[in-house]
């Protein structure tokens, strides 16, 4: 039988959450973590609603992880994103020690990437899941604003 909860299975969690973020008028990043096959917590964009640049999806999953494991260190998780990190959330995804960054659209202005940020040497990482849909909702939300 056929492990459904793969990569893609998880994007589409993280892509979820980039439509509550559209509901909500923010730019349309979501992201889950998950360990053991299980989600253990949900982000998404949250900057105009808190009035917090640092309100960013991962950001908002890494808290609600670490409040979920009780300890700050994020080994064994998998962080599912719908657009490739910028620098800020690369950092604290370094300092978390997480396992593994899934993420959908590379973002070739700020992405963690192109900014030269490290992650810990320990993460692996993957990117392109599903980037075409992730692509699709960003286009979709910016066309929007400028009408």
């Amino acid at each position: 039988m056929e492990n459904i909860f793969n990569d893609t299975y998880f994007m589409r969690r993280a892509l979820q959450e980039a439509e509550i973020a559209i509901d909500k008028g923010e730019i349309p990043v979501g992201a889950v973590i998950v360990i053991d096959n299980k989600v253990i917590a949900r982000g998404h964009n949250l900057t105009e609603m808190l009035v917090d640049v640092t309100a960013h999806a991962e950001m908002q999953a890494i808290t609600a992880a670490a409040n979920f494991l009780g300890g700050k260190y994020l080994i064994g998780c998998t962080l599912y994103v719908t657009l490739e990190p910028c620098q800020m959330c690369a950092g604290a995804l370094y300092w978390s020690q997480i396992s593994k960054i899934v993420y959908g659209a590379s973002d070739e202005h700020r992405g963690f990437k192109k900014m030269g940020t490290q992650l810990h040497p320990k993460t692996k990482v993957l990117g392109g899941v599903l980037a075409e849909e992730a692509t699709e909702l960003m286009k979709r939300f910016f066309a929007s604003r400028r009408k």
